[in-house]
């Protein structure tokens, strides 16, 4: 009877450890646009290969890696675990900011902040085109692969710009709330500016959705 009671518990766990598993599965969000909405600032096929492939596969990656950094945690295999930090940080930062990218542009033409977010740029930077001047430096020059972000500063309650290599999650690496962020991997406009960075910079603020910025920024700082 006790064995009988140590099996059913022991299946109980598992079921637990696998629903809670299943809960954890990341999945490739849905865009609130077609691929071809944002053109001609940014071409469809760039939209779909970005999307449907790039963004794919770091959401796969991360589920893949979330499952080994669970098997190890079971086996309390500490140096497992941390050999699969830079996995983590690159395929999970990969999957974090490009869902922030999508939620942030749109075809809508929301090309200006209103509100509480005018108000916070135009306090700590002068002015939106201000702004825009540094963040567009800041992000063309990113040496190889990265993001230039607008973020929040909770900590000193100010807006703050932050340029990111590779993958490298805002939030987690700095403290700063991603509010806005500006992907400047080749694959995001290799295909259409080609190694013309700074004109890929300036048209993405032609499909920028500042109403979403602003609603982070009302909804988190």
């Amino acid at each position: 009877m006790l064995a009988l009671s140590k099996l059913n518990l022991a299946r109980s766990a598992v079921s637990s450890v696998t629903a809670t598993s299943l809960r954890m599965k990341h999945t490739l969000p849905d865009l609130a646009y077609d691929y071809s909405a944002l053109e001609p600032h940014i071409n469809a096929e760039i939209m779909e290969i970005h999307h449907s492939k790039h963004h794919q596969t770091y959401v796969t990656n991360l589920n893949v890696t979330e499952e080994k950094l669970q098997e190890a945690q079971q086996k309390g295999d500490v140096s497992s675990i941390i050999a699969l930090g830079p996995a983590l940080r690159f395929n999970g930062g990969g999957h974090l900011n490009h869902s922030i990218f999508w939620e942030t542009l749109s075809p809508n033409q929301n090309c200006e902040p209103e509100g509480a977010l005018k108000d916070a740029i135009e306090r700590d930077f002068g002015s939106f085109d201000a702004m825009k001047t540094k963040l567009s430096a800041m992000s063309v020059g990113i040496q190889g692969s990265g993001w230039g972000w607008l973020g929040f500063d909770k900590a000193n309650n100010r807006l703050a710009l932050s340029a990111m290599p590779n993958q490298d999650p805002l939030e987690a690496s700095t403290g700063l709330y991603p509010l806005f962020g500006i992907d400047v991997w080749e694959h995001a406009y290799y295909l259409q500016y080609k190694n013309v960075r700074p004109k890929y910079v300036e048209q993405i603020f032609n499909v920028a959705d500042w109403k979403a910025v602003g609603k982070r920024f009302d909804t988190n700082c």
